[in-house]
């Protein structure tokens, strides 16, 4: 063999080691960063998981095309995890939770499944469902500080990881106070689900997103106003009666 015709066997072969090596380092990170995704939703392959849905007021059962929207987000996710999800209404889906996963979407007016989370997961928040007064309506109160929406202009929407034990699945809300923000905060989390497991684990977590002028530009811009857990978790005082 000469030496030319060596060096070209051994350069082959090294670019064969090196394809190879590269190859197998971009599949260990792949898996490695699939593992923590399916750990952070709760995901396992072939897992199965809920997606409560709400129903468009005066809608006759209709969902809003925004939670719609909001559910592609999640199903990308879902497929992504190499799970399964079902489609329930709010008011077909009675069964606990921490069995399955669980994505609900919707503020508690619209849907009695948030309602219920939110009295006992985040019992220190609390959203208006009254028609009226017209300027109170869906206004969200975490603790004492009230964020009230000023429609297409700025709205808000929480975006919560509950757990109820260790073993349990989690539960991910999108409350927010128009259909659009559920959108916004089920995209918030596509595009930060990395940066929420570092920084969260597997603990639980409520953030306050806000939504700023949707009427120009949809869903994509969001700031996230404060993490608000410890408040969510504890419950809202009652007010002092006043004095006769």
């Amino acid at each position: 063999m000469t030496d030319d015709i060596r060096d070209i066997v051994l350069g082959v072969v090294a670019a064969g080691l090196s394809a190879t090596l590269g190859w197998l380092a971009r599949t260990y990170l792949w898996r490695r960063g699939l593992r923590r995704k399916q750990a952070f939703f709760g995901l396992p392959g072939h897992s199965e998981c809920l997606l409560v849905v709400n129903r468009e007021a005066g809608g006759d059962g209709a969902v809003h095309r925004y939670d719609v929207f909001a559910l592609l987000e999640l199903s990308a996710l879902i497929k992504d995890c190499g799970a399964h999800a079902e489609i329930v209404q709010h008011d077909t889906a009675r069964r606990g939770f921490g069995e399955r996963t669980e994505f609900c979407v919707g503020g508690p007016g619209s849907n009695r499944r948030m309602a219920a989370h939110l009295s006992s997961l985040l019992p220190g928040i609390r959203m208006s469902t009254e028609p009226e007064p017209k300027a109170e309506r869906g206004a969200l109160r975490i603790g004492t500080e009230y964020y009230r929406v000023e429609p297409g202009v700025t709205e808000y929407v929480l975006l919560a990881r509950l757990t109820a034990g260790e073993e349990a699945r989690p539960v991910f809300l999108f409350c927010g106070q128009r259909a659009i923000t559920n959108q916004a905060a089920s995209r918030y989390l596509a595009r930060h689900h990395e940066k929420l497991a570092r920084k969260h684990g597997d603990k639980s977590f409520c953030l306050l997103l806000k939504v700023v002028n949707s009427q120009a530009y949809g869903p994509d811009v969001v700031e996230l106003v404060a993490e608000v857990t410890r408040t969510a978790l504890a419950p809202v005082p009652e007010p002092e009666p006043s004095a006769s």
